[in-house]
């Protein structure tokens, strides 16, 4: 799978997030805000599982259909890479 320039400014976005969750905890900052902004960048992390794993599966599925093969295992694949990731 290649990797577009929208799903690394994602995980470069993200990289931003960490780093500036660390400077927070540097500054002493409040509990409560560090733990937003770990939870943002989880959310952050989550949905772009989901774009990989989406871009990907559909990527799949359309190869398997051109040979003429079933996309059902790819889509279980898929599932479960989902779920493991929670």
């Amino acid at each position: 799978m290649e990797y577009d320039a929208q799903i690394k400014n994602r995980v470069k976005r993200i990289e931003g997030q960490l780093r500036g969750i660390l400077r927070m905890m540097e500054e002493q900052k409040d509990c409560k805000d560090i733990i937003t902004q770990l939870s943002a960048s989880r959310t952050a992390i989550d949905r772009t599982i989901g774009v990989i794993v989406s871009s990907n599966l559909i990527e799949c599925v359309r190869m398997a259909e051109e040979k003429g093969e079933s996309s059902d295992d790819l889509v279980k694949e898929a599932v479960n890479l989902l779920v493991k990731s929670r």
